[in-house]
């Protein structure tokens, strides 16, 4: 008997055993898996501590989902033993009325903190990022820093990276929890601690801090002010979160859907379909290109009937070719490994891959055409892969890196938009050179 089932009936020694024998991961796992209704009951099942480790596990969605059906007292608790950048992404989710009722019943501490990173713009590193946090001073010994980390450490998101700030909380060094550890009690934080500080402002980009902390291989990331002073740390698992949601998007992009911004099983069939249906439209209008070319190129196509027959594997080579130089491309942008100012190593680059895969598609097909048809149309489909696979490369690779610096994201432009216009643009390449080799 499944978790749904057990629910349904109501049978809540069932329940309590399973809750019993199951880690706090599998049972946030189960309960996105439940009816809105259905989840709060396993959540009013567990004591105090695994209720706040179970619903940290949950997406922000189902998050909400389980505070709307817990009582105000249940409700607010759950909200104030959250962090608080925790907590600033689960009241984004929230609708305006809901997010005041949250705001109201924290306590003045709670509510200032999580006010001052809603304050921050939205997709921003300060509302990622978590104020409580333990600083200590250069001049500090081992023995005064780990007094100060037992004190403040429980109210802190993380202590196993520490920055070492002065007095007006500029930050100086970063010294880890290990290195601290492992130190003298006698030996000073300034002799210990890595000058060497990756920084983030407030006001950047999530995802310019997260690709930091993955880079640069770090636990957490300092973010300072507009005047250098620190304010608040980035942990590596949010950092990871971001990621996850940045790929999530890019994902939805290049497979021309918009994101659903929810979990796949929360969303309802009319919102999934909204979701594609625009750009079905959209690449509709766009083919509607290969129409018109078809229709231009008809006494063409009549003279040589059999010249139809390569349409599909061609126009197909081509939008598969662009669409593969276009997700290798936005791939090494979103990793940082491109930017604009490679745009002409990168085409330089592509092109050269599309006129390699281009000779080795011609020799490939000349031999079974000219066989089954003849030596001209072998000719023909040979040099339009050549052509095609060329410009297909280059147009994907080109596309991506022009959009981000026209502020459009990268993959808006991918693989179903790339293969659409070489769609249209290779068959006119195809008639054309059919119309040169053949003399028509």
């Amino acid at each position: 008997m499944d978790v749904a089932e057990m629910t349904n009936r109501a049978d809540l020694t069932a329940i309590q055993a399973w809750l019993d024998a199951s880690t706090n991961l599998e049972v946030a796992v189960e309960l996105a898996r439940l009816e809105p209704a259905q989840m709060v009951v396993p959540i009013r099942l567990l004591d105090r501590d695994r209720t706040l480790a179970v619903f940290e596990a949950l997406d922000p969605h189902h998050q909400r989902q389980v505070l709307e059906g817990l009582r105000d007292e249940s409700f607010h608790d759950l909200l104030e033993q959250m962090d608080p950048d925790d907590r600033v992404r689960l009241i984004g989710e929230m609708p305006a009325k809901v997010a005041r009722r949250a705001l109201l019943g924290l306590s003045p501490q709670e509510r200032a903190m999580t006010a001052a990173l809603l304050g921050y713009p939205e997709e921003s590193a300060g509302r990622l990022m978590s104020p409580e946090y333990v600083n200590l001073r250069a001049s500090m010994t081992v023995d005064e820093a780990m007094k100060k980390v037992r004190r403040q450490g429980r109210a802190a998101e993380t202590i196993y990276l520490l920055p070492v700030t002065d007095d007006e909380r500029h930050v100086e060094g970063v010294i880890s929890l290990r290195k601290l550890v492992l130190a003298g009690a006698e030996e000073r934080i300034s002799e210990l601690m890595s000058t060497e500080v990756m920084r983030v402002g407030v006001t950047e980009d999530q995802e310019v801090a997260a690709r930091l902390i993955q880079d640069a291989d770090l636990i957490a990331l300092p973010v300072v002010d507009s005047e250098e002073r620190l304010v608040g740390m980035v942990t590596v698992d949010d950092a990871m979160e971001v990621l996850e949601a940045e790929e999530t998007e890019d994902a939805a992009l290049q497979a021309a859907t918009t994101p659903l911004g929810r979990p796949y099983l929360s969303a309802s069939v009319l919102g999934i379909a909204r979701t594609r249906a625009l750009w079905l439209v959209v690449l509709i209008v766009a083919a509607g290109l290969t129409v018109n070319v078809l229709q231009y190129f008809e006494d063409t196509l009549a003279a040589v009937v059999s010249l139809a027959v390569f349409i599909p594997l061609l126009i197909g080579t081509g939008g598969n070719s662009g669409a593969q130089a276009a997700t290798a491309v936005i791939r090494a942008m979103a990793v940082g490994e491109v930017g604009f100012r490679d745009l002409p190593r990168v085409v330089w680059r592509e092109a050269r891959v599309g006129v390699l895969l281009g000779a080795m598609l011609s020799v490939a097909v000349f031999a079974p055409v000219a066989f089954f048809f003849d030596a001209e149309l072998a000719t023909v489909v040979s040099v339009t892969l050549l052509v095609v696979c060329s410009w297909a490369t280059f147009v994907g690779s080109i596309l991506p890196l022009v959009a981000r610096r026209g502020g459009v994201d990268p993959a808006v432009v991918s693989a179903p938009l790339v293969s659409t216009l070489v769609d249209a643009t290779g068959l006119v390449i195809y008639l054309l050179v059919a119309r040169m080799v053949l003399g028509i």
